[in-house]
């Protein structure tokens, strides 16, 4: 990826950001760029369980809601969508160091975020145990004063209540809070909290379905993050990807 500035970005915005107190992400494909093995996990599971190929395209199209929704998409027999969850869970979860990689910039702009004094935090559709084995898998854990997952609240992105908990945890206003996140449900999670959504283009949808979900501002990197909180960049440092 290469940085590229922010877009549609409004005056309204732009000072909405002057008085921000926190920054929260979206986890798979935002942060750590799981998209590549997500997409495999679906590919066996569906191969597996269904005995099909279906379409890419339909197998991520939910990506970003929690996976047990997510088989509900494939099929309509409880049975069946108990069987995928459980054959892509046994394949994701004995190739997820293999095959998951860290974005180019992801550290670089923590790193800026981190130098700023912003508290940060993670709001994922992802179980806890997945989650954390994802950040401690790229040393991530340190920069996050709360990671909020599928396992902490009853219901889930789109709606904005995991959002709405991650302010609370760190103890900010949600208003005051930019949303960082790469699906449709990310952009209506991080406005149902009344938050500043930014549209990841870099992960599960294109930047059509971004634009069409309405957020405040879309980037095309995660290492223009800085330039758009005014924020100064960290140095370049070499990492593992």
């Amino acid at each position: 990826m290469t940085k590229s500035d922010p877009v549609n970005v409004s005056a309204r915005v732009v000072e909405r950001l002057g008085t921000l107190q926190a920054v929260l992400f979206d986890l798979d494909g935002t942060v750590v760029d799981t998209i590549p093995h997500i997409l495999a996990s679906f590919r066996h599971a569906t191969a597996d369980v269904l005995g099909e190929a279906l379409p890419d395209d339909v197998l991520m199209h939910h990506v970003g809601v929690p996976l047990a929704r997510q088989m509900r998409f494939f099929t309509d027999d409880e049975d069946t969508a108990e069987r995928l969850l459980a054959s892509y869970r046994a394949f994701n979860h004995a190739t997820h160091d293999e095959m998951a990689r860290l974005y180019p910039n992801t550290l670089q702009a923590l790193e800026s975020v981190a130098a700023s004094g912003l508290p940060m935090g993670i709001v994922t559709s992802k179980s806890s145990h997945m989650a954390w084995r994802a950040l401690e898998l790229f040393d991530l854990g340190r920069f996050f004063a709360v990671v909020v997952t599928a396992d902490d609240t009853t219901v889930h992105k789109p709606d904005p209540t995991p959002v709405l908990l991650a302010a609370a945890e760190i103890g900010v206003d949600p208003g005051r809070c930019v949303y960082v996140g790469d699906s449709p449900a990310d952009i209506a999670a991080a406005r149902g909290a009344g938050a500043i959504a930014v549209g990841a283009t870099w992960g599960v949808a294109d930047k059509g379905r971004i634009e069409q979900a309405g957020p405040d501002a879309v980037i095309d990197d995660i290492g223009s993050l800085p330039a758009l909180l005014g924020l100064p960049e960290a140095p370049t440092r070499a990492v593992r990807i």
